[in-house]
């Protein structure tokens, strides 16, 4: 890649962990999709001197443009583009039309809707949020701040301003490609495509020595920019690489196919949940959860469309809800206890029935800290799929990790096993 970018995420807020980064992941999603080469991602308080620090280390590291997000607004702590003009050498001054723009947007909320004068507090966050640094594009607002546009020098790289809340960040960056900065900063940029290999039940150390084997028989392997993130069970393979270089991604391509057929699910980047709706073919599915409590209903139902397949579901928690709701015999819970193959098939079969459904998904195990049974310890869970016409699967997995970590896997082992039903 001949394009590189630094991005600059700020906020004491971040900084500190109150609230998860949600905008340099996704900046950087978004860059590497241009072809550029994103080199660092940093994260400081709203504290000018720090910020300055991040923008004079990006500098030197010869990136072509900064994106810093967060620091704009009307408070006193809101100083990034103050910043920014001070690393720059450029000052600022007021843009009368992007002020313009601003009183606009504030007016159209309902408290101001029917008042002639705007309050001196208001206007004065007007006036502040209209700073510009001088020769830099301002960019429309999609909240009340505006972004902004610093052209590069031959001394420094374009810095391009964008807001905090994630929302009005994804609404301008359309807006700001566009500008004349980040246009002449990109102008280089080498396009490239992108593929993802996805993986279940495929550990990182057994994928490792396979890319080894393939960088000693794949011609170009060098060409290839591959990355892999263990995530939810599920091992993902992305690879980068310039257009000319297809040939030889088609050829690594086949060799982990042929290397790990069995556990390789998706070569052209589509997940679990993609294969499941296709699988389904119009069926319906229903879920009874009992250790994941809810969550496998919650995946079913992330994706826009999905009341056309899923039906509903039960958090059948407790041994008397799994009983009185869904109709697993007491004397079944009894005899086998609630983490069993045996209880796991009648809450399936008994959701399926109850909400007369083609497919059921059920879970139940001993998620932790507590709760562990001679011969069941944590991370014990058994699973059921139901499908219509057919004898329902049971299995007993034990997973490792906390709680949290437990109930992931489980979900991802469910929908792995529906589609494995449904084949």
């Amino acid at each position: 890649m001949s394009t590189r970018a630094g991005i600059v995420v700020t906020g004491t807020e971040v900084l500190s962990g109150w609230i998860a980064d949600q905008n340099g992941p996704w900046v950087s999603q978004r860059l590497l999709e241009l072809g550029v080469d994103v080199a660092h991602l940093t994260v400081c308080g709203d504290r000018p001197d720090d910020l300055l620090a991040q923008l004079r280390f990006l500098a030197d590291q010869n990136v072509d443009l900064i994106v810093t997000t967060g620091g704009l607004g009307p408070t006193a702590d809101d100083l990034t583009v103050a910043t920014v003009a001070e690393f720059a050498s450029r000052p600022v001054a007021r843009d009368a039309v992007m002020a313009q723009t601003i009183e606009s947007v504030i007016r159209g909320w309902r408290k101001y809707a029917d008042i002639d004068e705007l309050p001196a507090s208001t206007v004065a966050s007007i006036e502040k949020q209209a700073l510009v640094p001088q020769g830099a594009e301002a960019i429309p607002p999609t909240g009340t701040a505006p972004g902004v546009a610093v052209p590069g020098t031959d001394d420094l790289p374009a810095v391009l301003v964008l807001p905090g809340p994630p929302r009005e960040l994804r609404a301008m960056w359309p807006s700001a490609l566009d500008t004349g900065a980040v246009t002449a900063a990109l102008r280089n940029r080498v396009p490239n495509a992108l593929a993802t290999i996805r993986a279940f039940g495929l550990s990182e150390p057994d994928l490792a020595v396979s890319l080894a084997d393939a960088e000693k028989t794949v011609d170009g392997f060098g060409s290839l920019e591959i990355t892999t993130c263990m995530r939810g069970g599920e091992l993902e393979i992305t690879t980068r690489f310039a257009a000319e270089h297809s040939a030889t991604y088609d050829a690594l391509s086949s060799f982990l196919l042929d290397r790990h057929r069995d556990r390789i699910y998706s070569t052209d980047g589509r997940e679990i949940d993609d294969l499941l709706i296709e699988r389904l073919a119009g069926r319906t599915i229903v879920t009874a959860e009992s250790c994941t409590g809810g969550l496998v209903a919650a995946r079913l139902t992330e994706r826009a469309g999905s009341s056309a397949y899923m039906l509903g579901g039960v958090v059948s928690y407790s041994n008397d809800v799994k009983t009185d709701a869904i109709d697993v015999p007491a004397d079944l819970i009894a005899e086998h206890g609630a983490v069993s193959e045996q209880v796991a098939a009648a809450m399936a079969d008994g959701v399926a029935a109850r909400l007369n459904a083609d497919v059921a998904i059920s879970t139940t195990g001993i998620a932790g800290p507590g709760g562990a049974v001679p011969g069941k310890p944590v991370g014990t869970v058994c699973i059921g799929i139901a499908v219509a016409g057919g004898e329902t699967r049971t299995v007993t997995r034990s997973f490792p990790g906390n709680r949290q970590q437990v109930r992931e896997l489980t979900v991802t082992t469910a929908l792995h096993l529906a589609v494995d039903a449904l084949a």
